[in-house]
């Protein structure tokens, strides 16, 4: 399968970078002297994605004038009056841009330093058509900015499950998944987040149905909140 189109979220209030997020969205605060929006555009621009849509809301005209500036990839603005609608309720409001085929989402607080093949290559690659998500996770030893526990347990075949009470999860969702948009069929109005839809894809036993995972094991730079974002730029001025 070759993906065409991504969508890049970005209109967050970027709460946990304040002060920064006084005075510009946090898509626009730089790491290694570029900002986090332009790490994301071009790595999605390496990967051949030509077609980018990108939700915005708070500090909206500051970070669509930055984007207005770029040449590529080609991008599309979905801006949220009033309050952001979270990341489906974001992508929802966004689906007349994204086509009719499975599409790459992604956050734009995160940074992936070169790795070979392209993750997104990678993921286009995994891709089944019997499948309404395919995530992209990292091993949590490979995550740096980010503290707290994993995300899913992965089982055979990419199938993937949250864990139990007690239990240590080795995966972390890195914000990055392929989706088909048929998953927004009926789905809610307004804000809600994805995780609403992945959750009505539990099967009896626990485990996801119609939702895979692949494994990254090159770095993610999460840049979430202030110490991320010092974690970040450390990992380039040390020469990573």
């Amino acid at each position: 399968m070759k993906l065409t189109h991504a969508m890049v979220l970005a209109a967050g209030l970027g709460t946990r970078m304040r002060p920064l997020t006084e005075t510009m969205p946090k898509p626009l605060i730089p790491v290694a002297g570029k900002p986090l929006i332009d790490w994301c555009l071009d790595w999605v621009a390496d990967a051949g994605i030509e077609q980018v849509v990108v939700n915005t809301s708070y500090r909206a005209q500051q970070l669509e004038d930055h984007l207005s500036g770029r040449a590529a990839p080609h991008i599309t603005t979905s801006r949220e009056e009033g309050a952001p609608l979270e990341t489906g309720g974001g992508i929802a409001r966004a689906l007349p841009f994204l086509g009719e085929t499975p599409f790459v989402s992604l956050n734009s607080d995160a940074i992936f330093p070169p790795a070979m093949p392209h993750p997104i290559a990678a993921l286009a690659e995994a891709w089944d058509d019997s499948l309404d998500f395919l995530m992209l996770l990292v091993p949590t030893t490979r995550a740096l900015g980010w503290k707290g526990n994993g995300d899913f347990i992965v089982g055979e075949g990419g199938k993937i499950r949250r864990p139990h009470e007690g239990e240590q999860a080795p995966y972390l969702f890195t914000g990055v998944e392929v989706m088909h948009p048929r998953v927004f069929l009926d789905c809610p109005t307004g804000a809600f987040s994805l995780s609403a839809l992945w959750r009505q894809r539990v099967g009896a036993d626990g485990w996801y149905t119609r939702i895979r995972a692949i494994i990254h094991e090159g770095d993610w730079l999460n840049v979430g909140d202030l110490p991320g974002l010092e974690a970040a730029n450390h990992y380039f001025s040390s020469g990573a």
